[in-house]
């Protein structure tokens, strides 16, 4: 009996018994909800993130990500087949080891993979044979077989016969109540046969169904497929909302007419742009890679060049209507960004609009505040650093009143929208916040951009 089919059997045995011992690397927005949904279909789990303050508060049961369940990591942690820890040591005790570290985009928006290389180089010291290893984070089509397998070889065992190795992209949704960690498809990918097989088993008995792919780069281009669709239509409903809003029509309106259609129309919804560790990251990794190759993706890239330049036309928009309908100058104008999130409910700023909107509007001049129940001090981010450790300023009548405009970015449900219709000088709704709620309010002082 080969060694390698030792390997598979043993850990084939592990998964179905759920024996096998499961490490995620990193505890962020997708490391520590598969975590724990891995500890919550048996497995014994360990978490592995280099931050030791966050290690800690989830080794104490703390509630670090707002929307889960209350109790679910102390439950965890408690069971005694869950924890966290800083060391890398423990990736020799592990079976299965998941990679769900960050793929940002560097500075001159390009793939950032330092965070994956990291991780694997970390992996590599500890490798043992028998380990199946599977990279999550969001990376361009080959990148798992050119430069994870590489790294993870470099002691000299080898992917498919040594050790095992393949890619399932995320699909995490951050707040969705309706699609969660376990509910949600996962497409497996691998390039052999057996690390496939065991990518299989184990996701299926995660999540509700695992959908295996031929290859790796097949998996990899999945991710980047789902999100560059989104993009588009995200960029298309935007430049509709604009002619629309020319012409008379809410564009809001017509997405909900349009969405009775049974067949051949999804509804996209109008905002600030686009946020998050996903929409405006797949793309730029798909469009990379096919220049890399020789080829183009020039819808794709307008439709990115369109989302990423949507807070720079609003706080245009902005400038000039607060100028024709109220008589202010924007230099020098007071205004409040309600909502700074990226999406409603959850207290995640990667790449949000709403941080790039009040950049713009400062540089045109205006003094700007935010509000937003989720960050009382505005965190350290990648991309506005300088924005760090500012302060929510709170929610009431005398305070909006103040404000020369009031603009709606992150329409949190926690918000109380009755009293910015009923208090505030202007409002600017970017999300449908008070039609879409029901809420009234003078129609002479709400403009939906």
């Amino acid at each position: 009996m080969s060694s390698n089919f030792s390997h598979f059997a043993t850990l084939k045995d592990g998964i179905a018994g759920k024996d096998a011992r499961v490490l995620t690397v990193g505890l962020g927005y997708v490391g520590l909800p598969m975590a724990l949904t891995v500890h919550e279909v048996g497995f014994d789990t360990t978490g592995l993130d280099i931050n030791a303050e966050r290690v800690a508060r989830i080794n104490a049961g703390e509630q670090v990500i707002s929307y889960f369940a209350e109790n679910r990591i102390d439950d965890a942690v408690k069971s005694g087949k869950f924890r966290a820890t800083s060391e890398a040591s423990a990736i020799a005790g592990a079976d299965i080891i998941l990679i769900c570290v960050p793929t940002p985009l560097t500075a001159a928006r390009e793939p950032d993979m330092r965070y994956v290389i990291s991780a694997a180089e970390t992996i590599a010291d500890w490798l043992r044979p028998g380990q199946l290893v599977v990279l999550e984070s969001t990376v361009w089509p080959g990148a798992t077989a050119n430069v994870l397998q590489p790294i993870l070889e470099r002691g000299g065992l080898r992917a498919g016969s040594d050790f095992f190795l393949g890619f399932s992209p995320e699909r995490e949704d951050p707040g969705n109540a309706s699609h969660t960690t376990r509910t949600i498809p996962k497409v497996v990918g691998a390039d052999d046969k057996q690390s496939r097989d065991l990518l299989e088993m184990f996701y299926s008995t995660i999540v509700t169904q695992a959908v295996p792919v031929s290859s790796s780069a097949t998996a990899e281009a999945v991710k980047l497929a789902e999100n560059s669709f989104r993009t588009v239509n995200i960029a298309l409903v935007n430049e509709m909302k604009v002619a629309m809003d020319a012409m008379g029509v809410d564009v809001w309106e017509v997405v909900k007419a349009a969405a009775t259609k049974p067949f051949g129309y999804m509804p996209f919804y109008p905002g600030p742009g686009i946020g998050g560790d996903c929409i405006p990251v797949s793309p730029v990794y798909l469009s990379w890679r096919a220049r890399d190759v020789g080829s183009e993706t020039p819808i794709i890239d307008l439709a990115r060049f369109n989302n990423e330049g949507a807070p720079e036309a609003l706080a245009t928009r902005i400038r000039t209507d607060l100028s024709r309908h109220d008589g202010v100058d924007v230099n020098g104008a007071r205004i409040l960004i309600l909502g700074i999130a990226y999406k409603k409910d959850v207290e995640d700023t990667r790449e949000s609009p709403a941080l790039a909107l009040l950049k713009k509007l400062e540089q045109m001049g205006a003094d700007v505040d935010y509000h937003d129940p989720f960050f009382p001090v505005m965190p350290l981010t990648r991309d506005h650093p300088d924005l760090a450790n500012r302060l929510s300023v709170p929610l009431d009548a005398g305070t909006l009143e103040g404000y020369d405009a009031v603009i709606v970015t992150t329409d949190h449900t926690a918000v109380d929208y009755g009293l910015v219709a009923a208090a505030s000088k202007r409002v600017f709704d970017t999300r449908n916040a008070f039609d879409g709620r029901g809420i009234a309010i003078d129609r002479a002082r709400l403009i939906k951009i």
